[in-house]
């Protein structure tokens, strides 16, 4: 019925290493999002605490800055001005330069007029990770941001997440369904079940980057995580070749 409680995540303990890429795998439904929510203080928790660098996490903050599935711009706004938002309290030259150089990281540079509809899939979800590491967060929250891109686009930008993580050293903290994606991006895996009691595992990744997406060493942790899931009561692992997982 409409109003009614849920619990979505409980007896979860968590901890975020500084500069790791940690990616929350599991089925829908099992508390990914609701976690990153937590992390990025949308939501309170109704019991529990979280914490960050010491403070507990009441409120968004800069600091946490949070990637969506969908890219989320604004319609009326350039890919520049979009990149702008959240840097209004800078002055207007700084906040521009700025944005421009985030989308010339991202290869956007030559798009910086051009608005959400006349940019690709790929492209606008580029200009939201500029958006967001603009803010220069210590951590990048990423809600399955590369799920609705097609297989090609999903390699090319996961390929520009790792060139600018590697750049910044910016903690990740990142949702994913797909086990081919977490085995490639990955420093730890926390495998999820179904909620509440939903964090199941953890896989620590030890392969060495840049790492090889069709090599042996991701396939083998990729059915790993696969099998990881299989085990898992209520839980479905995917039985699809990582070309066809979207």
């Amino acid at each position: 019925p409409s109003g009614r409680e849920i619990l979505a995540v409980d007896g979860v303990s968590l901890t975020v290493q500084e500069g790791e890429i940690l990616c929350l795998l599991g089925p829908s439904g099992c508390g990914k999002s609701t976690l990153l929510n937590l992390l990025a203080g949308f939501i309170p928790p109704s019991r529990g605490t979280v914490h960050f660098a010491g403070q507990p996490v009441i409120k968004p903050a800069p600091e946490r800055a949070v990637v969506f599935q969908d890219a989320a711009l604004f319609p009326w706004l350039t890919a520049a001005q979009n990149v702008e938002f959240g840097l209004r309290r800078l002055p207007r030259k700084e906040r521009r330069q700025r944005a421009l150089d985030m989308l010339g990281q991202v290869g956007l540079a030559d798009f910086a007029r051009a608005h959400p509809h006349e940019l690709s899939g790929g492209m606008r979800q580029r200009v939201a990770i500029a958006r967001a590491l603009a803010l220069k967060p210590k951590v990048l929250l990423m809600d399955e941001p590369f799920g609705a891109l097609d297989a090609n686009t999903r390699e090319h930008v996961q390929d520009e997440l790792l060139r600018l993580w590697e750049r910044y050293q910016t903690t990740v903290v990142f949702v994913t369904h797909n086990v081919h994606e977490a085995a490639y991006l990955a420093d730890r895996v926390a495998v999820m079940g179904p909620a509440p009691h939903s964090l199941c595992g953890w896989r620590q990744v030890e392969i060495p980057r840049p790492r090889d997406r069709d090599g042996q060493a991701v396939l083998e942790l990729s059915q790993a995580l696969r099998e990881d899931l299989s085990q898992i009561p209520c839980c479905v692992a995917p039985n699809r070749r990582p070309e066809e997982e979207q």
